[in-house]
């Protein structure tokens, strides 16, 4: 039996849900999810930052030792300098500023990812050596956006959304006059790589790199922490090695010794 005249039907007649079916699919990806992200900080630094004294540098790619560093906004005025990192997430967010690892909670599903002020640090370090200013006049900032909730209390850096601006004004002692401010903009203007889409696939796959790199070292893929050799003290496998998280009993993670 030909099916060739059904299957065009049943085409002719849902061929809208394709179109439909593609934006849903580029609404859930993780590019789309980063994207949106940005464009909140944009739009929050457009509206309530006056243009005249804050100047929005966004998406700078920068050359380091080990390959390259992506900072998602610059913001740079008299008051100082603030390299802002956006994180697009939902569920309940626990953290703490000296931890490695946060966590994120969905109903029953948790999941363990970099704390961004650590992330933020190389942001911070590669800016730092690229415009030969002082630690003390360039600030890390951490922005959530998207349905999440912080169930912990988090450093005054840290914030949702459009609060990032009011820990941007909090700062009014000026720092920075304005052939600093000038030499800043044109030390990262000069010093970026071009915004293309051939820096981005490369600095992906520099991310990637990194990502394989870790997941092959010595750290608990549960939780972060470090994995130590321990040796079994009774039953029938008493005297053979394994490893085990550093975190037990909190964590229970462990691995046949040489894997």
């Amino acid at each position: 039996m030909d099916f060739t005249p059904i299957l065009g039907q049943v085409f002719h007649s849902l061929w809208y849900l394709i179109p439909l079916l593609l934006v849903a699919a580029v609404v859930k990806s993780p590019w789309f999810k980063g994207a949106m992200g940005e464009a909140i900080v944009n739009i929050s630094a457009k509206f309530f930052l006056d243009r005249a004294t804050y100047h929005l540098i966004k998406n700078v790619t920068l050359p380091i030792d080990d390959g390259t560093t992506q900072i998602d906004h610059i913001i740079i005025s008299k008051f100082g300098i603030f390299v802002i990192e956006t994180k697009n997430m939902k569920g309940w967010i626990f953290g703490d500023a000296k931890q490695k690892t946060w966590t994120q909670k969905i109903y029953k599903h948790t999941t363990k990812f970099q704390n961004p002020l650590f992330q933020n640090y190389k942001h911070v370090k590669a800016l730092e050596a690229l415009l030969h200013l002082d630690s003390s006049v360039i600030h890390s900032v951490v922005v959530f956006v998207g349905d999440s909730t912080f169930k912990t209390p988090m450093p005054e850096n840290v914030t949702q959304a459009g609060g990032y601006i009011k820990y941007v004004k909090s700062m009014n002692q000026q720092v920075l006059d304005a052939n600093q401010i000038a030499d800043a903009i044109e030390r990262i203007r000069s010093g970026r790589k071009p915004a293309s889409f051939k820096t981005s696939r490369e600095h992906v796959k520099h991310v990637k790199s990194i990502v394989a790199e870790k997941t092959n070292s010595n750290a608990c893929p549960k939780c972060g922490s470090e994995l130590i050799l321990r040796t079994v003290k009774s039953g029938v496998n008493a005297g053979s090695q394994f490893k085990g998280c550093t975190k037990f009993p909190a964590c229970r993670y462990t691995t046949n010794y040489g894997q």
